[in-house]
């Protein structure tokens, strides 16, 4: 007599990665093992560190621990609040800026036209390019004596004789010119967001609006905005978040200068702690923001959810 039930418990102990649950969780065990090696750990140990006194002095004997002092101490730092209003002037004016470029450029590179192919790759280049050699580019167009931007600007009689504006030596300018270069950088991630968002809107939608006799703002505010604002909305997520805790762009172009009138939070964060080694109060810094972004991401999410139901 054939013996069913052993024969099909050997089949199935004899083939494990036919089970749904063992070969997910395979799948999924180098982006687990990569996000706590990589993320996990790393903010861990900044919590740590940020409740003690470590500095470089100390690294070898051993940090005390102090609790919230360190966070208790930047609101008494007048650089750090500052900073804190620059990462978010920073963060929310390159963000728009990037958008509505953004925008405008998947608009027209859904056209046809000539060359199409080869300026969707000159579009692409800002976000592909190495950050620091793009604001090499940035800083050369930015100097004080051989500013190309200013040279044009006096060619096109937008400027006077005696008029020469210090891009990076002027506070106030400074912070307008790490904004610009930023958006620069991330008005492609948005032109490509917008691009697939468009993409997915079917033909007969859009057909149907021109038929009705909808215009250019009242199809784009009424129609296509509201189709593709859930794929928007991740994209713009992801951008924010960047923003908010970019510093290479205000390292490579100003180092938070002049006089730390346009240092963010990740910068001003890398001098404390690294440059100048008190690792303890610039990991504080570095984690001031994440239960703010915290609260605004699952905002933004629950109202996607919402919106869906």
């Amino acid at each position: 007599m054939i013996n069913f039930k052993g024969a099909s418990r050997e089949r199935r102990w004899s083939n494990p990665l036919e089970q749904k649950q063992v070969l997910g969780a395979l799948f999924m065990a180098p982006a687990v093992l990569y996000m706590g090696a990589f993320l996990g750990l790393p903010f861990v140990l900044a919590i740590y560190f940020s409740l003690t006194d470590l500095t470089i002095n100390n690294l070898q004997s051993g940090a005390a621990f102090i609790g919230l002092e360190n966070f208790a101490e930047l609101f008494r730092d007048r650089i750090f609040l500052q900073a804190l209003r620059n990462t978010i002037v920073f963060a929310v004016a390159s963000q728009l800026l990037s958008m509505v470029l953004g925008q405008l450029t998947a608009f027209v590179l859904m056209r046809d036209f000539r060359g199409k192919a080869l300026v969707r790759v000159f579009i692409l280049l800002p976000w592909a390019v190495p950050i620091a050699l793009g604001v090499l580019g940035w800083k050369w167009m930015y100097d004080s004596l051989y500013s190309i931007i200013n040279w044009t600007l006096r060619a096109l009689h937008i400027l006077g004789p005696n008029h020469w504006p210090n891009w990076l030596g002027v506070p106030d300018l400074a912070m307008i010119s790490v904004i610009i270069v930023h958006a620069w950088k991330a008005f492609p991630f948005a032109a490509v967001v917008f691009m697939g968002a468009l993409t997915a809107i079917p033909q007969d939608i859009i057909d149907a609006a021109k038929v009705d006799g909808a215009g250019y703002f009242r199809q784009m505010f009424q129609i296509n905005l509201p189709i593709i604002a859930p794929i928007v909305s991740i994209g713009l997520i992801f951008s924010t978040v960047f923003a908010f805790t970019d510093m290479s762009v205000v390292w490579l172009l100003t180092k938070g200068g002049p006089i730390n009138s346009t240092h963010v939070l990740g910068s001003y964060a890398f001098q404390v702690g690294i440059i100048s080694g008190d690792i303890g109060h610039g990991a504080a810094i570095s984690l001031f923001l994440v239960p703010i972004l915290m609260l605004a991401m699952i905002l933004v999410l629950s109202a996607m959810r919402r919106r869906e139901l």
